[in-house]
């Protein structure tokens, strides 16, 4: 059944002509007192006139929108909105009471021209502009107000209302109230709802319409219930307008008065009608959301009749419908209802407008508004069942709030009540029912007639409270009612008072009050009295076995009462429980034969440096070095093993194929033969830089060599494993930082297995692909998901742990492109031009040494002069390498262009090569990043940077990245880069909007947003463009909203420095050159070590290499130490801004460990005992034989691991966040056998238990602790099921 009424709409016209018609009737009637001030309509009208002329005099007129924020129970309050609509403008209330930083949200989302505020003082926003004519003509279309509500996810949602809207809907309810006597000046109308509620727009035009006087009250004398009895018999008022919450708390003799009573915006208690429906007061129940201009239909309420929401009013549609298929519902069923007709308004947002206003097939409306409210089709008029979003769940039951609020508003002695789900402490959830009740309200007695009336499980714990806190539109605000309850009533202990808790009662309190939620003080009070339910149990029992294992649930249900449980649990033994499954540290032998192998891998490294040493003795021959010369065929076979990328490639692959013959997909023990045969080839390809930029269009040609099965037309941007276990279909697509390596460890043990992608599957950036994973044909897994399982053919899955997503997949955008093999030639000459780069920057740096060198002396004088002129060698040399990444990222982004290209083309090797080249430039010019340069250097290479942005070490496509003022990129950030799939690249302009923060290693994708003022945190994307809206913030893969609370800083250290400030970091950040001048004064040391060798014999250069690199490793070691120690000292938890000394001095101590103490240590020390105790002399306390491949432990003395925990590659224990440009530091402990699987992250004030696994590319939230022996995966982690 319907209700169609559209075609009964009141003639169009608008409120200013409701008003100009109401003032030229009743011009010296009274239309507003306050109890202060008195205005005649013609005295409002002149003053409502001014404000509009005043705003034309700012050239604020038709089509803007004014910000409305001015104390209630003023006049000027009116007259300021009566002012705007004259003035042809949209007003937009803000409740005076309201935060700033809401009022700043609201205004910004509304784009509001000026805001009046109190004393009708007028504050201009954006560019000034020239005067407009006053008074202009107020069309039917334009908007009349722009009121925000509350969304589900937290975030206001401006809804506009036109001028014919607003009219029809005034004039629709005068053909409803009153018929008999209808409104007039004589009345007096109630103003107590906040302006920012749309029902106060029916409380000021109940009065504009008729001549009617409105009188504003104070709201926190509404609110006060008992005390507004005075207020409303010493004013006269004879019309109000409230939600029954209000009412329910006034004292019925307070509208003896009253001959209107208008309800709504909650469900209105058969109470309402008992007690205040007479002969002589109409009292009618209104429902309307925002979005259908305030009322859509309404009932008169009666005594001891059902309260109905009644009948659609003229000009409205309602229909009724199943919300699952949107057919309309038989007559007296229940369904959604919709609504239709004049009165329909519209969002702000366009996508969600479109949304909500969808049409509806159904009925053959062309726009229709979804209300979310459940009604009953009653013939008899709709009867209002709740909110769709209202029913919540609890212990398997779904339970509707809104008919639990009735029955126990409904109780004896309740003027008003709501329930309330709450999660204790325990993740308990407790159905609450929030009371004020009269004094000899007897709790007991509710209870009891409660549990005759509904089922068990919809009986709740009642709590009798003071008052009810409501919202600014006077709705029950369940968020804001008291958690956790004290405790609830007991009988009294033996002596007539409440007894002291010994030590196990109070222990047992404690695990009671995280289960309940209810503060217990009496051992008499009883676990099922407080709200026990058999879930509640449940969660009791596992928290009591922690001590007593050998608790039972009949142990609880036996002995309620908390003085008795707690007797019996003490009496029974308590042994200590063995944990199982115990971590056993990396054991010794490992650890030799670890060391023994470093010296031989690491001359296996040498021998590069031997090679091109021998190149330049061979070429210096003036400076008549006391070395021999080698004949250049031994140069030339130098070069082809160990410099030029076949070679090294074929090396790495040859000997991973030796070392892990005998290793197959299994499960191995860490630290045993299988797992050191794996590490040994993963550091002799790292060894040998089989994979450096100059390989990276070889790398399909290396995977094969390794052993790898790759199909045709293969897109590989990433690095194959040593394994050698990969199986790629044809025309698949694997992006850049995907993790192949198929291998993990899993506490003690090493897991390899084989990963399988199927013909024409594609791979996201930053994805893990685990041990015997198989992503089927076609199929596509979205950046940063971890695959641990197998994903069906032609799905799309995403997230950590992968799962199925509805979101559709990216490309192919087109049918596969040629494939051209000569493009292939391209991609090798723009590796080898990248490559180049730093050997650029090298020779200028030589050249410099060289020029001015002195022939014939010996190598310690050589040596003396290199490192005299070493700054300035490194100034040049850093100099040419900055300037060639600055003209080969302009030049390639001529050719960049947004939307897709062929892999094979020049706009796809533009956009590659770019990546490439800014990826290796985060290294080659670190000093640049994470600095106040990193802006400015960043928009020379063509990304366009707002204002006072922050940037970290991030990686983006210049030319198709817009990052706004004020914003904040963290480090390791991927804003845009690239995505493949069948034989295409695809490009899209990503922006960070204004004020953003994007956390470390955050990913917004190819056309993505970070939303202004809005959050996407550690690990987490982007969400899509649709839903990046402002302020909001987001979590995970895939990303979801996050609640958050703004970091409250002096903005003098964080968003706005004064000018010392600035000139003091630079200086301090200048100095950063000097970590690029140790490395390169290493470097030098090498050579002179290698010459010194050479000098003897070249044998002895060869064979001796490694002893020198590994002795340049210790010293390069320390050479991070000291400065940190000097720089910062040990760190300790805190907090400090982003514009004070620590940050800057902690940035540059870290300047060192990744210029020195990384390339020239840990890159050969991973997993070895050695990078322990390197981390161990930073401040780390590192157990014994802990399996570390990680040196990202950013503060290290925040970081404790336990012994025989793992920390695997890619992990980062993070123990700072620089949120709201805050850098707040806390402590990380990973417990001894606790395992990181790869790619993870966790965050500040995380413990991760004793031997529990964290899986790949999850993140361990802030303050989160892992219980022991458990298994965790995810973005933010749950529970590791598989």
């Amino acid at each position: 059944m319907s209700q169609l009424r559209a075609h009964l709409a009141p003639p169009a016209r608008t409120l200013v002509d409701v008003f100009r018609a109401t003032v030229e009737t009743f011009g010296d009637a009274h239309a507003l007192d306050n109890g202060v001030e008195v205005l005649t309509y013609e005295e409002f009208a002149d003053a409502a006139e001014e404000v509009a002329t005043e705003l034309a005099a700012h050239g604020i007129g038709r089509g803007d929108r004014v910000g409305v924020r001015i104390a209630s129970g003023t006049t000027t309050l009116y007259t300021a909105i009566m002012g705007i609509l004259l003035a042809g403008a949209a007003y937009v209330p803000v409740d005076a009471d309201d935060p700033d930083e809401r009022a700043r949200t609201v205004f910004d989302e509304a784009g509001v021209a000026a805001i009046l505020g109190n004393g009708l003082a007028i504050t201009t926003r954006g560019p000034r502009r020239p005067a407009r004519a006053p008074l202009p003509d107020v069309q039917l279309d334009d908007d009349a107000w722009i009121i925000f509500t509350s969304g589900s996810t937290g975030k206001p949602k401006g809804v506009a209302v036109q001028h014919r809207s607003a009219a029809a809907f005034v004039d629709a309810e005068a053909r409803l109230f009153l018929q008999q006597d209808p409104i007039n000046e004589t009345d007096r109308v109630m103003a107590g709802l906040s302006v920012a509620f749309d029902a106060s727009c029916e409380e000021m035009w109940l009065a504009w319409r008729y001549g009617a006087c409105l009188v504003p009250a104070p709201r926190s004398l509404v609110r006060s219930g008992m005390d507004l009895g005075p207020w409303l018999v010493a004013h006269r008022l004879t019309i109000v307008s409230t939600v029954p919450t209000l009412v329910l708390l006034w004292p019925a003799e307070a509208l003896d008065r009253v001959r209107l009573l208008i309800l709504g915006g909650e469900a209105c208690p058969p109470e309402i009608g008992i007690r205040f429906a007479t002969e002589r007061r109409e009292v009618w129940n209104t429902y309307g959301p925002t979005e259908a201009t305030v009322v859509a239909c309404a009932a008169q309420v009666f005594a001891h009749e059902p309260v109905r929401i009644g009948w659609a009013l003229d000009g409205w549609d309602l229909a009724v419908v199943d919300p699952a298929t949107g057919e309309p519902v038989a007559a007296s069923e229940p369904g959604e209802l919709v609504i239709g007709g004049v009165g329909l308004a519209r969002y702000l947002d366009p996508a969600k407008d479109a949304e909500k206003y969808a049409p509806m097939p159904s009925l053959g409306w062309e726009r229709a508004y979804r209300s979310g409210d459940l009604v009953v089709d009653d013939p008899e008029g709709l009867l209002f069942l709740g909110r769709a979003d209202d029913q919540v769940k609890v212990g398997g039951r779904r339970i509707e709030l809104g008919e639990l609020d009735a029955a126990l508003t409904a109780l004896p002695g309740v003027r008003g009540a709501a329930a309330a789900v709450r999660t204790t402490g325990a993740g308990t959830q407790v159905l609450v029912g929030y009371l004020a009740a009269d004094s000899d309200f007897d709790i007991h007695a509710a209870t009891a007639a409660l549990r005759e009336q509904l089922p068990a499980a919809l009986v709740p714990r009642l709590a009798v409270v003071d008052d009810l806190p409501t919202r600014t539109s006077g709705k029950i605000d369940r968020d804001a009612l008291p958690w956790p309850l004290p405790g609830g009533p007991a009988e009294p202990a033996a002596s007539g008072e409440t007894a002291a808790l010994t030590e196990d009662e109070a222990w047992l309190a404690g695990l009671w009050t995280d289960t309940l939620g209810a503060a217990v003080a009496d051992p008499a009070s009883d676990f099922f009295d407080l709200g026990g339910t058999s879930l509640a149990v449940a969660h009791l029992l596992a928290a009591i076995r922690r001590r007593f294992p050998e608790a039972g649930v009949t142990d609880i249900y036996d002995h309620p009462r908390l003085g008795a449980m707690a007797a019996h649990l003490t009496a029974m033994e308590a042994p200590d429980v063995p944990l199982n499954e115990r971590v056993t540290p990396v054991r010794r032998r490992t650890k030799v034969g670890q060391l023994l192998a470093i010296v031989p891998l690491r001359t296996i490294g040498a021998l590069r440096w031997v090679t091109l040493l021998a190149t330049g003795v061979n070429l210096a021959g003036w400076l008549a070095l006391p070395v021999s010369p080698v004949p250049w065929w031994l140069v030339a076979v130098g070069w082809v093993l160990f410099v030029l990328p076949p070679g090294r490639m074929v090396l790495s692959a040859l000997g991973a194929r030796l070392l892990l013959a005998p290793v197959v997909p299994g499960r191995y023990p860490r630290g045993g033969r299988a797992h050191l045969r794996l590490w040994l080839a993963e550091r002799l390809a790292e060894e040998l830089g089989a994979t450096s930029t100059a390989s990276a269009p070889g790398m399909t040609w290396y995977a094969r060599l390794l052993g790898a099965r790759i199909g045709k037309g293969v897109d590989l941007h990433t690095v194959p494993p040593v394994t050698g276990f990969l199986t790629v279909g044809e025309g698949a697509s694997i992006e850049i930082e995907a993790d192949l390596a198929g291998y993990w460890l899993d506490g003690d043990t090493l897991v390899v297995g084989s990963v399988t992608i199927g013909p024409d599957a594609r791979i996201g950036m930053r994805s893990t692909l685990g041990p015997d994973s198989v992503v089927g044909a076609g199929a596509e897994i979205g950046p940063g998901s971890a695959v641990v399982g197998e994903v069906p053919a032609g799905e799309y899955w995403t997230g950590s742990p992968a799962q199925p997503s509805r979101a559709r997949a990216r490309g192919p955008w087109e049918a596969p492109p040629p494939r051209r093999p000569a493009w292939w030639l391209g991609y090798l000459l723009a590796s080898l031009a990248i490559a180049a780069i730093p050997l650029a920057g090298l020779a200028t740096g030589a050249a410099i040494v060289l020029a001015t060198a002195p022939t014939g002396v010996g190598i310690a004088a050589l040596l003396g002069h290199a490192l005299v002129w070493l700054p300035p060698a490194v100034l040049a040399g850093f100099a040419v390498v900055a300037l060639l990444v600055l003209g080969f990222v302009r030049l390639a982004g001529l050719f960049v262009v947004e939307g897709p290209a062929p892999v094979h083309s020049g706009r796809g090797l533009a956009a590659w090569a770019t990546v490439r080249v800014l990826d290796e430039a985060r290294t080659w010019l670190y000093p640049l990043y994470a600095g106040w340069f990193t802006t400015v250097w960043l928009r020379l290479l063509g990304a366009e940077m707002g204002k006072d942005a922050e940037a970290s070490t991030v990686l983006m496509i210049p030319k198709l990245a817009s990052v706004g003022e004020g914003s904040f990129l963290a480090d390791d950030t991927l804003v845009g880069g690239y995505e493949l799939g069948g034989g295409w690249l695809r490009t899209g302009r990503t922006r960070v909007g204004k004020g953003a923060f994007l956390g470390n290693s955050g990913m917004a994708a190819p056309g993505r947003k970070v939303p202004a003022r809005g959050l996407v945190a550690v690990l987490s994307s982007a969400p899509p463009r649709d839903r990046a809206k402002k302020t909001t913030s987001w979590i995970g893969s895939p990303p979801a909203p996050l609640r958050r609370a703004v970091q409250q800083a002096d903005t003098s250290l964080t968003y706005d420095p004064p000018t010392r400030l600035r000139v003091l970091r630079a200086l301090v950040e200048a100095f950063r050159i000097v970590a690029v001048m140790v490395s390169m004064a290493l470097a030098v040391l090498v050579v002179a070590a290698l010459l010194a060798l050479a000098s003897a014999s070249w044998w002895w250069a060869v064979g001796l290499g490694g002893v020198v690199l590994v002795a340049t490793g210790y010293l390069a070691a320390w050479l991070s130490v000291l400065p940190k120690r000097l720089l910062v000292g040990r760190v300790k938890p805190g907090e400090h801004p982003l514009w004070s000394s620590f940050v800057w001095r902690n940035e540059l101590a870290d300047q060192f460990v990744e210029l020195v103490t990384a390339p020239w240590f840990v890159r050969w020390a991973t997993g070895t005992p050695l990078l322990n105790v390197w981390l161990r002399t930073m401040g780390a306390r590192i157990g014994k034989g802990v399996w570390c491949e990680s040196y990202w432990l950013p503060e290290p003395d925040l970081v404790e691991v336990g012994p025989g925990a793992t920390i695997s590659r890619g992990c980062v224990v993070q123990t700072h966040l620089f949120h709201d440009r805050v850098l707040a530091l806390d402590t990380v402990v990973i417990k001894a056998g606790a395992t990181l699987c790869p790619n993870g992250v966790v965050l500040p004030g995380a413990t991760v238990g004793r031997h529990s696994t964290i899986g790949p590319a999850s993140l361990v939230m802030r303050g989160e602790s892992v219980p022991r022996r458990t298994r965790w995966i995810g973005n933010p982690i749950g529970p590791w099921t598989a």
